[in-house]
């Protein structure tokens, strides 16, 4: 409707309309006439365009619309920084209608010359599209993970008489998945060669595939997939050497031979048995990434990583108070019934609006029904927190009066996404030193797939951290996963607490505390340093040091 300069009325009752319906509990699909009627902001248009959804999957006004848009244009929606105003100019005055097509315009100087657009736009443009071309056919780890589990279902049931086990990035719990991998071990390799062919799920590709190896895409997903096989004497060094990181196959174990050449040698029925050989401490398959895990192995020093089951609050969650889709009284319900002893709520700061954010009167009433929810619900605690957007100059959103009020707070990057490192790292080194900031969230902003992170140099940050005693999130939603595993270890080894967050906007969201907890464990986190693995009375007694400390500096 924007594209097509419809009727900015219509626009946002359409919007207004979605608004309500996303925090509705319902499935729209579900609801009656009369019950859609009933909700705000569905007038009588759209709700026969729901009504038409339901009986045909489309409705008449949505049909011209996508029958005047050309496809590409959809796609050309899709990048990072083009609103509908925008693509419409493009596609009235240079005829773009696709990623290829704005791309060689972009690259010719055609966009820049664009009133409105300019050199630094097109640009950007660019970078995106690079972006949006190298992450095609991946996926997220979380979003590919039911599909790849589903799939070993079939290959072990259809194969039953083989050792069959998933490898490659997968297996080592990578945050993206551009290869789909398994490994199948038996003495009949043709035949199950023969069995892999006829797998509906795959669409074989001869010229990619070998006399050990069958590749090809997944059907209906735009993802590769390879089948490995082996004789079954083979299996446990095939699926160790497959599992694992070339950079963790090239390290060396003594001073002539690397994991690969020992793996070589092809002498131990598992790999238990091969750390046994060569004197290692068994490795866990996530952290096989070639970082310093066999000098650790060597010296007996892997740590008990991070289990689920040591988390025993979530910190970082939103409510109906800012753009949450459950109400405080729902989010710490059913956080009591997941068996957690703490919830920390932190809707977002005044200066998000566009996510609802908590002007100070809002703040003082969500306090309210925290003390009179910490009533009823006890021993169960809900935290008074805050997600404070970190503004340009690195400041907080609140005055001093309102932030002390707050049991912790998480501060975040949420605007201005494009500073350079410099700027970018002193940002958030202001807001580290400013002693309510409590927990750095998703330090660098990204969205896998979707965006890079703002550059900072996360040394320094993490130092800063450590000097200022700032915990630092490790975001659980599978778009951010932010801080990046690969730099857990530094953390840990400058003793910054990490707080593993799922970001909830609803109770759902919870579950995203799994995919938190694999990136610390690919990183080496212990239960020690995870902040929110202290117990509620460890956590308040946490919370309640901090804020007498900064009584006593005030």
């Amino acid at each position: 409707m924007e594209l097509h300069d419809e009727n900015p009325f219509k626009i946002r009752s359409y919007q207004s309309a979605l608004n309500s319906l996303e925090r509705g509990d319902a499935d729209i699909m579900s609801l009656s006439e009369q019950e859609l009627s009933k909700t705000p902001g569905v007038g009588k248009s759209i709700l026969e365009a729901i009504l038409s959804l339901k009986a045909s999957e489309s409705f008449p006004q949505l049909d011209q619309l996508i029958e005047k848009t050309p496809q590409g244009i959809l796609e050309v929606l899709q990048i990072k920084g083009l609103g509908p105003k925008k693509v419409k100019t493009l596609w009235e005055e240079l005829g773009i209608t696709s990623t290829h097509e704005l791309m060689e315009a972009c690259q010719s100087g055609k966009v820049a010359k664009i009133k409105g657009f300019g050199e630094k736009t097109q640009e950007t443009i660019i970078q995106n599209l690079e972006f949006k071309a190298s992450n095609a056919g991946k996926w997220l780890y979380a979003d590919i993970e039911e599909v790849i589990e589903q799939l070993s279902k079939i290959l072990e049931e259809q194969i039953s008489d083989a050792e069959v086990k998933v490898v490659g990035e997968f297996a080592r719990k990578m945050e993206i998945i551009s290869t789909a991998e398994w490994l199948i071990g038996s003495d009949a390799l043709f035949a199950k060669k023969k069995q892999i062919k006829a797998v509906e799920n795959f669409e074989v590709d001869l010229k990619s595939s070998g006399p050990l190896c069958l590749r090809g895409k997944i059907k209906d997903l735009d993802l590769n997939f390879a089948v490995h096989f082996c004789e079954l004497k083979e299996f446990a060094a095939k699926h160790y050497s497959l599992s694992a990181s070339p950079l963790h196959l090239q390290t060396l174990i003594d001073e002539q031979e690397t994991v690969a050449d020992k793996l070589m040698k092809n002498g131990f029925k598992d790999d238990t048995e091969f750390f046994n050989q060569n004197n290692l401490q068994y490795i866990p398959i996530e952290m096989r990434e070639g970082f310093d895990e066999i000098s650790l192995a060597k010296e007996a020093k892997i740590p008990q990583l991070l289990e689920e089951k040591d988390l025993k609050g979530i910190l970082h969650n939103h409510s109906t108070y800012s753009d949450g889709k459950h109400s405080l009284r729902q989010m710490a319900e059913y956080c009591k019934e997941l068996g957690y002893e703490y919830l920390g709520i932190s809707d977002h700061s005044r200066t998000a609006s566009y996510a609802g954010g908590l002007e100070i009167e809002k703040v003082l009433k969500q306090h309210e029904e925290i003390d009179t929810l910490n009533q009823e619900l006890a021993p169960f605690r809900i935290f008074k927190g805050i997600e404070s957007d970190i503004l340009g100059d690195g400041s907080l959103d609140y005055p001093e009066e309102i932030l002390s009020k707050f049991d912790f707070i998480v501060s975040s990057v949420h605007s201005i996404l494009n500073m350079d490192i410099t700027r970018a790292t002193n940002r958030l080194l202001t807001a580290i030193k400013n002693p309510y900031t409590t927990i750095l969230g998703h330090p660098t902003g990204r969205l896998l797939l979707r965006r890079e992170g703002y550059p900072i140099d996360h040394k320094t940050i993490i130092d800063a951290c450590a000097e200022h005693n700032v915990v630092i999130e490790i975001n659980a939603n599978p778009w951010r996963l932010d801080l990046d595993w690969r730099w857990v270890r530094y953390a840990m080894e400058k003793g910054v607490k990490l707080a593993i967050n799922p970001d909830a906007h609803e109770m759902e969201g919870y579950a995203d505390m799994k995919y938190g907890v694999l990136v610390g464990r690919k990183g080496g986190l212990t239960s020690h340093l995870t902040l929110n693995a202290m117990n509620r009375e460890e956590i308040t007694q946490y919370f309640e040091n901090r804020k007498a400390k900064i009584k006593q500096t005030n």
